[in-house]
């Protein structure tokens, strides 16, 4: 009815016009504003000199309404002059969105614009009232039935206008019951195993599973179909799918009605097409379906198989479909893989782009698919993996491109993001031990050579330390890595929840590492250190007897051999993988102590399958002995455990053995004091005067030990509140472990050798995030187990460390 309206208008406006016939000397414009004049003579079918008749009044006006820049288009003559009188379609200035939390803006104008509706664009009301209507549906379809849309225009100079779009975007609609109807093989709860909808519970708010949505719902239907189908019902199908709403919008009912069939098993797999892989590589994964039932998701397991074994071998468009032909006498299926391997290709170039800082040859010698030989999906996925370990990059893409003008190579293009590698200034922090400051100079790709350079100052409340280090990860062309460091330490370990003592502490050291494999590496350290300690006026008995034994002043060469084998995801919160280091230290014999150590620590890590969970498990072992002239292992090496890196929920590093106060000759039971009489000499007579000792009532600090336990087991899951948690990681966890001695004396107070009774527990929760301030974590634990010299602390917070 529209449409004839329109045209009897435009058949009356066209008579309202008629005239003779003429010759056109002049064409006329009139009431152009925005829209130029030239295109309004490219879109009219005459031009001066032409013949003018009444056709050509209908040809003019079709031609000009068919740009959809006016509303109205007048046609008149002055002589022999043609007169075009139009008014032109008001354009849009300004979009305003209100109201909508739901869908982005960015979505929602990406929407209008596809629809011919932005800024700058002309204005059209009819499409604008249908993209009205495509909006509420939106919002329907993510079960939110009562959203509206109000549309509001305001007139702006030059025939312009502002749009205001105003979203009511209501409340989501919550699933109230989810029924399948035809089912008698399996039961309800064991189908919806996996949807994403489901029927509201009280801790439905953390998942959202009780809400409404189109797109979850297409997804769940989908999970059914590949439930019986990996269970060999090929026939399965789904009879309908009916989604009800309440009267008042507030609950949904979805109804599915399926047709399950019968089960069907595999009784032959062949392989037909040009397979240019010895049939003994693969036939043992074929032949292994047969007499199996038949499962879908096994078909594309093996059609991915061979899609990669040809692609190692170089065809790198290999095609590979699974069928299956049905034998209805026997209810069973026999599966054709038809495989298309293409032409074996090449690799003409290898190319990066997006490395603006680092330089090419640092990208290019992590290569592990060469120019030249034949493209391996292997190859170029390890040589992505490999870019992305660098830590250089946000984010590293490969793609394959045909080399246009041949059917047998291909360009290899790697693109990379880069993030700041670098940092120059200042740095705060918090941690259980108070206020950290430093001044720090650090580049992990220095000049884009992928060396490292670090020079730092930093003061906390217990240690003030300077270092610089250098690092070459390709100091000869095979991976052979070379780095240097010099390093000065003072550490006030009283402030450190540990026995109370100075150190002073100098030295330097080499480090070369050698490659194994892609995934392993050996390493060999040499550092000498010296070590000055300042026992204080009123050391414990442990450190005394030490000192006594062995001096003040110790001058090592320490030698360190280092097995890691590392098949982590990624280096910040993996999710897969697992990452192995053994250490071996030992000091070489002729320096002022000999004493080994020795480390293994381990990671592992494994999404679990369902609600995007992962295990997680974070594990050390650690062990120091002395040997040769040197009796007792040095104290300030021995183990600490407890804290936020350690064991959350006990304060840091106050587990295990404590000290054992020194003998105090002129005790004062009235003020609980001791001058500082002491035997500074350890010839076991007090320096002044002689008295029965007492012993000193100093606070019990551990003094750590030569053997530690300890691991963590956590089960991460992603906050549901938190919509990108690329840079965020929470888990519950429960850790364990405790440090021993294998040396206990008589005298030592808390002091066991390793006992499974003696390990400490503790559950709870942590969450860290990586901020612009640095790492930020915190955990809220509960211990148990705990001694009675043991110092608890359930909720901890530190700034600057990632657990």
């Amino acid at each position: 009815m529209k449409n004839f309206v329109i045209t009897l208008l435009a058949l009356f406006s066209i008579s309202s016009v008629a005239f003779e016939e003429f010759l056109i000397t002049d064409i006329r414009i009139v009431g152009l504003q925005r829209v130029s004049i030239g295109s309004i003579f490219t879109a009219i079918p005459v031009s001066v000199g032409d013949k003018m008749d009444q056709g050509k009044v209908s040809e003019i006006t079709r031609a000009l309404f068919s740009t959809a820049q006016f509303n109205d288009i007048q046609i008149a003559k002055d002589g022999s002059a043609l007169i075009i009188s139009v008014l032109e379609r008001p354009s849009i200035s300004k979009i305003e969105l209100e109201g909508n939390k739901a869908l982005k803006s960015e979505d929602l104008l990406k929407g209008l614009e596809g629809a011919g509706i932005a800024e700058g664009q002309v204005y059209k009301r009819s499409t604008l009232n249908g993209m009205k209507s495509e909006l509420v549906r939106q919002y329907a379809s993510q079960g939110r039935y009562g959203a509206g849309v109000e549309i509001e225009t305001t007139d702006m100079p030059r025939n312009t206008l502002d749009l205001k779009i105003i979203i009511d975007e209501g409340k989501s609609a919550k699933i109230k019951k989810v029924n399948i109807i035809g089912n008698t093989l399996f039961s309800d709860e064991e189908l919806m195993t996996g949807f994403e909808l489901k029927e509201g519970k009280w801790y439905s708010f953390l998942s959202n599973k009780n809400k409404y949505s189109k797109e979850k719902l297409e997804g769940d239907i989908e999970n059914l179909e590949s439930f019986y189908l990996n269970r060999g019902y090929l026939k399965f199908s789904i009879e309908s799918s009916q989604v009800s709403v309440s009267k008042d919008k507030k609950d949904v009912y979805i109804t599915l009605s399926v047709s399950e069939g019968i089960q069907y098993k595999v009784s032959d797999v062949n392989v037909i097409g040009e397979m240019p892989i010895d049939e003994k590589i693969y036939s043992p994964i074929v032949n292994s379906q047969k007499g199996l039932i038949y499962s879908q998701a096994q078909i594309t397991q093996i059609e991915e198989y061979f899609v990669n074994l040809l692609g190692n071998e170089g065809y790198t468009f290999a095609e590979v479909t699974g069928n299956p032909e049905i034998n209805e006498e026997d209810n069973s299926v026999s599966l054709l893989f038809l495989v298309q391997p293409g032409n074996r290709t090449y690799a003409r170039k290898i190319l990066f782009s997006g490395n603006y800082l680092t330089n090419d040859e640092v990208l290019r010698r992590e290569m592990r698919q060469f120019e030249g030989a034949w493209a391996s999906d292997n190859l170029i996925e390890g040589s992505k993996v490999r870019l992305e370990r660098l830590g250089f990059f946000k984010e590293v893409n490969v793609e394959t491109i045909p080399v246009p003008g041949t059917e047998d190579q291909v360009d290899i293009e790697f693109t990379v993001e880069e993030e700041s590698t670098s940092s120059v200034g200042g740095s705060i922090g918090y941690s259980d031990f108070g206020m950290n400051l430093g001044l720090n100079l650090s580049d992990n790709n220095y000049l884009g050579t992928g060396n490292r350079f670090i020079f730092g100052i930093n003061k906390s409340i217990y240690q003030e330390s300077y270092n610089i280090s250098f690092f070459d990860p390709y100091f000869t062309m095979d991976g052979v890595s070379r780095g240097y460091s010099i390093y000065f330490r003072e550490t006030d370990y009283g402030e450190y929840n540990v026995a109370n003592y100075l150190t002073n502490s100098q030295g330097l050291g080499v480090q070369f590492g050698y490659p194994i494999s892609d995934t392993q590496r050996i390493g060999l350290n040499l550092n000498f250190d010296n070590t000055d300690i300042d026992p204080g006026s009123l050391p414990s008995r442990e450190i005394a007897d030490f000192l006594e034994s062995e001096g003040t002043v110790f001058d090592v060469l320490k030698a360190q051999a280092v097995w890691s084998r590392i098949t982590l995801n990624r280096g910040m919160f993996p999710t897969y993988g697992a990452s192995t280091d053994v250490m071996l230290q030992a000091t070489i014999p002729g320096s002022d102590l000999t004493y080994y150590k020795a480390n293994i620590r381990q990671k592992f890590y494994r999404p679990i399958g369902f609600a995007n969970l992962v295990f997680g498990f974070d594990g050390e072992l650690g062990y120091i002995g002395a040997y040769g002239d040197t009796k007792k292992t040095p104290f300030f090496e021995n183990f600490y455990s407890g804290g936020p890196k350690s064991i959350r929920g006990f304060e840091s590093n106050t587990l295990g053995p404590r000290v054992t106060p020194s003998p105090c000759y002129n005790f004062d039971p009235a003020t609980e004091e001791c001058p500082l009489i002491i035997d500074t000499d350890f010839d076991g007579t007090p320096d002044s005067i002689a008295q029965n000792p007492y012993l000193y009532q100093q606070r019990r600090n551990p003094i750590g030990g030569n053997f530690l336990i300890e691991g963590s087991l956590q089960l991460i899951f992603k906050l549901p509140i938190i919509e990108d948690q690329r840079s965020m990681r929470s888990a519950f966890f429960l850790d364990f472990g405790n440090v021993f001695s294998t040396d206990c004396q008589d005298y030592q107070i808390n002091c066991y050798e390793a006992s499974i009774d003696e390990l400490r527990y503790s559950v709870g929760v942590g969450v860290t995030w990586i901020t612009g301030f640095g790492p930020m974590s915190f955990s809220f634990s509960q211990p148990f187990n705990d001694g009675i010299y043991d110092k608890t602390e359930e909720f901890q917070f530190t700034i600057g460390t990632v657990f």
